[in-house]
């Protein structure tokens, strides 16, 4: 009885576990077959392509600060300007700078001040834009700044005020960005500050985008300078993609912003409403071209933009003031449409004939320039209304002309005997040092590589001299059109 009670319990115990192992073995497989069938399926779900993340999603204002720029508004030695951009729960939006310190609780000592904010509807929806100019700096001092609400803040950014005289500086020149503005024109933005990084601040000469009112355009050229529009001051002069067909809002849409125009569809084009809400500039321009008309005095340098898109005649009796009451060594203009063209079809004479006879009554030194997606730039010219003729210099002296492109969107280009250095297909920034008595320029592919150079060297009681420093490296042209295609045309 024993034995056979044993054996009965022993194999009723390997029943048991053979039972018991046998429902595991299916359970798992039972679970193999249901993680193989879940991963299939979750394979399935990603054999649809990615869509690209909505506009509306992407560049959507939330209640931190973005878009931060800083930019001129009068007296570079003793003010700093920014602007920035909030969503619409931003009702009173605030800035505090200090003396910048080695010491991380320089914090303590900062003057806060109340922004001026507006609102502006953009094709993506409503946004608030916030603009403050902090004054009564000291001449080349080093801040530091941050932009908010009291809760949501940006981080603390460095700047820089100018010296209260000459004193060497360099700066950055782009030609026309517009297009690809995230992929194609951040790496040109990117090289030349990695080029320059000390620059004084940064010239661009008008189409930063393609269509001023497309929010989407300018959300894409805030982010290819990101924190560089923070530190390096932007002087920026309006192209014609800055301009649109004004139309009339909707009726909630003007109700909701105090700046939405109330006029007809069928009205000329204007300067987006982007422009004065994201921009602090100096407002000292001819009645009606405030903030796209205006100058600064930096070290010793008077830098002037003009707007070349509407109003040119009435520009001329403000420009004559500027420059005869200009007590710098060195005078530099930037505008958008070329005074001569570096494509062959896109000549400006009633510009030409309007403007460069005061350049050289008053020896302006450099003008850059953008609009032909293309590079050129000429020797020492004075006024000559034939863009074919030689570049020549008179007793008066004369001017270079540049026009630079730094985005992706290229035009052909034609030799003309002014142009000392041309470029086609070719993506570019410029840094320019002025030094005392020399103005040195230097031109710059988006991979680093120096293109063009030159230096200026006033004389006293003569005209500039034009030193050429251009590399000795082969032109970057398009390839030759068959005789037949360029008939064709």
């Amino acid at each position: 009885m024993t034995t056979r009670s044993a054996l009965t319990r022993w194999a009723a115990g390997s029943l048991a576990l053979f039972l018991t192992v046998a429902v595991a073995c299916a359970h798992d497989g039972h679970d193999d077959d249901h993680r193989h069938d879940h991963d299939h399926d979750h394979e399935h779900d990603h054999d649809h392509p990615p869509i690209p993340v909505p506009e509306p999603e992407a560049h959507r204002p939330s209640a931190i600060p973005d878009r931060i720029i800083r930019t001129f508004a009068g007296d570079t030695a003793r003010t700093i300007a920014v602007t920035w951009r909030t969503d619409s729960s931003v009702a009173k939006a605030i800035a505090q700078i200090a003396p910048a310190d080695a010491a991380p609780n320089f914090g303590a000592s900062a003057k806060t001040i109340t922004a001026v904010s507006q609102p502006l509807t953009t094709d993506l929806g409503p946004a608030r834009f916030h603009s403050v100019v902090f004054s009564g700096l000291g001449p080349a001092q080093l801040y530091a700044y941050r932009v908010g609400d009291g809760a949501n803040w940006s981080e603390w950014v460095h700047a820089r005020t100018a010296l209260d005289g000459p004193e060497p500086f360099s700066f950055i020149y782009f030609g026309d960005a517009q297009n690809d503005i995230k992929s194609l024109w951040s790496r040109v933005i990117r090289g030349a500050y990695s080029d320059a990084p000390k620059a004084a601040f940064i010239v661009h000469a008008g189409d930063l985008v393609n269509r001023g009112s497309r929010d989407a355009e300018w959300g894409e050229w805030f982010q290819g300078g990101g924190w560089v529009n923070a530190m390096v001051p932007s002087l920026p002069t309006p192209g014609n993609h800055e301009y649109e067909r004004v139309k009339a809002p909707a009726p909630a849409a003007a109700a909701a912003d105090v700046n939405a125009p109330a006029v007809k569809p069928d009205e000329h084009s204007a300067i987006t409403r982007h422009w004065r809400a994201q921009f602090a500039l100096p407002e000292h321009g001819p009645p009606g071209l405030e903030e796209t008309v205006y100058y600064v005095d930096y070290q010793g340098a008077r830098i002037v933009s003009l707007n070349s898109n509407e109003r040119q005649a009435e520009q001329v009796p403000w420009l004559e003031k500027v420059l005869a009451d200009n007590p710098n060594r060195w005078t530099i203009l930037t505008f958008h449409h070329p005074i001569y063209s570096a494509a062959g079809d896109r000549d400006n004479p009633k510009l030409r004939d309007l403007w460069q006879p005061v350049f050289d009554r008053h020896k302006v030194d450099l003008v850059l320039q953008g609009h032909d997606h293309t590079y050129a730039r000429s020797g020492l010219r004075a006024y000559n209304n034939v863009p074919t003729g030689l570049s020549r210099r008179d007793d008066g002296g004369g001017t270079v002309y540049v026009v630079s492109v730094s985005g992706p969107k290229m035009y052909d280009s034609k030799r003309e005997p002014w142009m000392i250095r041309m470029a086609e297909d070719t993506q570019l920034y410029q840094i320019i040092t002025v030094r005392g008595d020399a103005l040195i320029y230097e031109a710059r592919t988006a991979v680093g590589d120096l293109y063009d150079g030159f230096e200026l060297r006033k004389k006293s009681g003569a005209p500039n001299e034009l030193i050429e420093r251009a590399p000795t490296t082969p032109e970057r042209r398009r390839p030759a059109k068959p005789a037949a295609a360029a008939a064709a045309r």
